[in-house]
């Protein structure tokens, strides 16, 4: 993991500079994609708590995170939290030894953290309009701490129970996507719903800039994480655009046949789940997989986002049925259709005669949506008992961004 070369790779080390840019993007991105699809009384509630991770996750991240995502592993479950505390013993000249990328370890550290930064806000989008803050960062620590945090050393560390029975996960399918998603289910089966479950979005404008910064930073998120530039590189870059487009197009079928006219919040919507659907597998399938990814992403997710309204779940900006079940489907997906013959440090899957790799993705897509539920429904039970996590009726009402931050995002609002 660690060396003390001086060899860098100067071309690998600029592009992984850039990638960790656009991922940071992606939660600003996150912010006015739900900033625009909530009502304008929480536009910046919901803001708030995108940009909040942004910097606790850093310290968090910076203190103990990196080592429990990276370090020596602890029975193959979590790192030893102290190995690269406050990246201590780390120089100017560290390489990061995961590779031949020739990148140092502290750029390996920052690319990471970006992930960790926009996992835990995917899922305010489940909960929005009805969180108190100082509630939203406790269980932003302790989701980070007990849930992110471990599956990234299962999944992604050499060491990890999970990367060691050969589960793949190129991007975060499962470590980021399916966490989130079934993170947000427990949520709202805990919170309960809005008193005010309105669904339509008061700016789709603000929705449509927010979808394209995150769709932009998902090429850093997909690509980047081959950590280097190769073959690789060029064709995850391909797939996640690929992957995008037939789900965003998909899903525009399916709402134009249901409504019988086009929306354009279901396009943005369904390229969201699909980013979530190729994220996992991007490295791994061809050309023509991709698009077969979309297609099911954007079918699977708009029919999940159905369920979901037919079984009174109030996820407010569907995180369970678009990034919970994109990535999910994604993982298993790979399971299915991966094969050497396209990427040789890949896998085998069903279609090639690899049952075993299959299976192997069927479970750690059920270990970690299960971990995700129980924990999360876990720590806001506790959290409750600690402080009110849920605001009052009034505050619902009102709006959270007069109420609790004493602000509002437009000037028409603020009164003489």
């Amino acid at each position: 993991m660690v060396s003390d070369s001086p060899d860098l790779n100067i071309g690998n080390t600029a592009f992984m500079l850039v990638c960790s840019a656009l991922v940071m993007l992606m939660t600003p991105g996150l912010a006015f994609f739900y900033g625009g699809l909530v009502t304008k009384k929480n536009v910046l509630t919901v803001m708030i708590q995108s940009f909040a991770s942004l910097c606790w996750t850093t310290i968090l991240w910076f203190a103990i995170g990196y080592s429990m995502c990276f370090g020596p592993t602890w029975h193959g479950i979590v790192g030893d939290p102290t190995y690269f505390a406050f990246l201590n013993g780390i120089s100017l000249k560290t390489i990061y030894a995961g590779n031949d990328a020739g990148i140092p370890l502290a750029l390996h550290f920052i690319y990471q953290m970006m992930f960790a930064i926009i996992a835990p806000a995917l899922i305010t989008g489940a909960f929005a309009n009805r969180v108190t803050f100082g509630a939203y960062l406790l269980f932003l620590t302790a989701w980070l701490i007990f849930v992110y945090f471990p599956f990234v050393h299962m999944v992604w560390s050499p060491d990890g129970l999970f990367a060691k029975m050969g589960v793949l996960d190129f991007a975060g399918g499962i470590v980021v996507h399916t966490t989130a998603g079934f993170g947000a289910l427990a949520s709202v089966t805990f919170i309960g719903r809005r008193c005010d479950s309105t669904d339509a979005p008061h700016n789709v404008p603000l929705m449509a800039l927010g979808a394209g910064l995150l769709w932009f930073g998902w090429f850093g998120f997909n690509a980047g994480s081959e950590i280097g530039v190769d073959w690789v590189t060029a064709s995850s870059f391909v797939n996640t655009q690929l992957a995008a487009a037939f789900a965003g197009f998909t899903w525009l079928i399916l709402e134009w046949a249901n409504v019988r006219r086009p929306n354009f919040v279901g396009l943005l919507t369904g390229a969201v789940a699909g980013l979530a659907a190729i994220t996992p597998a991007a490295a791994y399938v061809s050309f023509g997989t991709a698009p077969v990814i979309g297609v099911l992403a954007g079918l699977v997710c708009y029919y999940a986002v159905a369920v979901k309204k037919v079984a009174g779940w109030d996820d407010a900006l569907d995180v369970w049925g678009v990034h919970g079940v994109g990535g999910a489907l994604g993982a298993i997906l790979l399971g299915v259709f991966a094969a050497r013959s396209w990427n040789p440090h890949g896998a085998t899957g069903l279609l090639s005669g690899g049952p075993r790799f299959f299976l192997w993705q069927c479970i750690a897509v059920i270990a970690s949506a299960a971990w995700a539920f129980a924990f999360t429904y876990a720590a806001l039970w506790w959290i409750d008992r600690v402080t009110s996590i849920r605001v009052d009726a009034e505050t619902e009402k009102l709006g959270l961004d007069v109420r609790l931050l004493g602000e509002t995002a437009y000037s028409e609002d603020r009164g003489p």
